[in-house]
């Protein structure tokens, strides 16, 4: 029996993908056994098990890149994690371990590597971070999202696969006034869908805030995913204002992809690919506040082709209801930004990715 070991977490943008790999391998070899690996108190805790897989969970936290002091207790988890990862490898003895970022992924390719077991890299940015520019020397396969990441894995063991996708988003055939009136939306009207990922993202639900009320008296509807933290906020701007739903969470995201018009977003990996292969014009609003800036980097990449207006977080509140006017009045501009973010997709990347991993477990 083939054991595989998938490490990695903290964010959507990580768990989803790894489910992803995890089902197409399933799919291809119903025998294999998967255990993975996250960090404590994190959603993946929540969200592996909910998916029918083992999950054993870590000690590991980020670090603080300011108030350095701080990093005492993270230093001890990790050297914790560290230990119990090595115990983790030791007993499953996987036939090859699987990191796609987040918190723990770093200490259990490390410990895999030590021990002599195949890993494989899945990083899902535009711009890699630390953790995996480390463990990339001693990795057996690099699977990436985009372009020219030489600057930072070695090209011998790069391969080009797209990042993993849930299957519901591809596979919804509905009409566009369908999705509409599914979500409670009038059909006639353009829909602007705003989303700022499970907790919600503050700079966005400001710029909405100061724009949903411009945007119901120019004909448009507003799907507003608010996140849990700014539920109560963002429904008191909300209240009265025709064509506009406020939610804290949206779970058919593969309908509100078909429905939307326009997508106002954060740049996160796992959202950008989406945006890619469903060809949804987007405005993209990068979050600051991740590890080596990445999200603006992951915005770049495609707003540098024509496939998505980037909107600088500083920014937002100032331009955002000016910059959706002016789309939803061009459909050939819409049109445009569609078509050329479909153009960068890379479809069918979990079963690239389950190609390689078969291939390293064989050898």
């Amino acid at each position: 029996m083939t054991k595989i070991l998938i490490s990695g977490g903290g964010t959507g943008g990580h768990i989803f993908p790894a489910l992803s790999i995890a089902n197409a391998l399933r799919r291809r070899c119903p025998d294999v056994e998967i255990l993975f690996v996250g960090a404590e108190n994190r959603m993946e805790m929540e969200r592996v098990p909910a998916a029918g897989y083992p999950i054993k969970g870590l000690p590991v936290a980020g670090f603080y890149r300011t108030r350095l002091w701080r990093n005492i207790p993270v230093l001890f988890k990790l050297w914790k994690s560290m230990r119990m990862a090595r115990t983790i490898v030791r007993d499953f003895k996987p036939d090859i371990a699987v990191g796609v970022g987040g918190y723990a992924s770093g200490p259990v390719l490390k410990q895999a590597q030590k021990m002599g077991v195949p890993t494989l890299i899945q990083e899902q940015n535009s711009y890699a971070g630390v953790t995996n520019k480390l463990l990339a020397k001693k990795a057996d396969a690099i699977c990436v999202a985009y372009e020219n990441m030489d600057r930072f894995f070695p090209a011998e063991k790069i391969m080009l696969t797209g990042n993993p996708v849930r299957k519901d988003i591809l596979s919804s055939e509905i009409s566009r006034r369908d999705a509409k009136q599914q979500l409670g939306f009038d059909p006639d009207r353009p829909l602007v869908v705003s989303v700022g990922g499970s907790l919600g993202a503050r700079s966005i639900n400001d710029a909405m805030k100061a724009a949903v009320r411009r945007f119901s008296e120019q004909g448009f509807s507003v799907l507003w995913q608010t996140g849990k933290l700014y539920e109560q906020e963002c429904a008191g701007a909300a209240a009265g204002i025709e064509g506009l739903i406020a939610t804290p969470f949206v779970s058919r995201m593969d309908l509100v992809y078909r429905a939307a018009d326009l997508l106002v977003s954060r740049a996160g990996a796992s959202t950008i690919s989406e945006i890619q292969l469903v060809g949804i014009p987007s405005v993209l609003i990068p979050s600051p506040n991740v590890a080596e800036d990445h999200q603006r980097k992951n915005a770049l990449a495609l707003a540098d082709r024509d496939a998505a207006v980037m909107i600088e977080d500083a920014d937002a509140s100032k331009l955002l209801g000016d910059t959706v006017t002016r789309l939803l009045a061009d459909p050939e501009r819409l049109e445009q930004l569609g078509a050329n973010a479909r153009l960068m997709a890379l479809p069918d990347a979990d079963e690239k990715i389950v190609d390689k991993i078969i291939e390293l477990t064989r050898k």
